[in-house]
């Protein structure tokens, strides 16, 4: 199978994904890593629906190289990607609907709540794991 259809088999989907972003606190650098919804994209890009006001946020508008970590389902043993990205806040709501689905019910009521805008997130290399080895997909 090409690494391009392995990827999107992993991501398709609403995941669960840890995004590491950089913080700054204090005069400190370093990476604040939270789990978070991703829906993989035809594309590989990846999106999520967030709050307007999360520290996340802040951090991408400071800068906004990411990384992202997915794992299938199952055990420990199931293939994973290592994701690094650029992020894009969206507020507009052409794209908050084009994004919306109901598995954000529970924390997003509808896709036009103002508090709440779309992260898209554009990967530049992933790193496919898979039984031990891995395969890599720049650009």
């Amino acid at each position: 199978m090409p690494l391009k259809d392995k990827i999107l088999e992993l991501i398709k989907g609403p995941r669960l994904a840890a995004l590491a972003t950089v913080a700054e606190e204090s005069g400190q650098v370093f990476p604040a890593v939270r789990y978070m919804v991703v829906t993989g994209m035809d594309d590989l890009s990846l999106v999520a629906f967030t709050s307007k006001k999360s520290r996340k946020i802040s951090q991408i508008k400071k800068n906004s190289n990411v990384a992202l970590t997915i794992r299938g389902e199952g055990d420990y043993t199931t293939p994973y990607a290592i994701i690094k990205a650029s992020s894009e806040i969206h507020e507009d709501p052409e794209t908050k609907r084009k994004f919306w689905g109901p598995h954000l019910e529970k924390n997003v009521k509808n896709p036009e709540d103002p508090r709440y805008v779309v992260l898209r997130f554009v990967p530049s290399e992933i790193e496919y794991y898979s039984k031990g080895q891995v395969e890599v997909l720049r650009g």
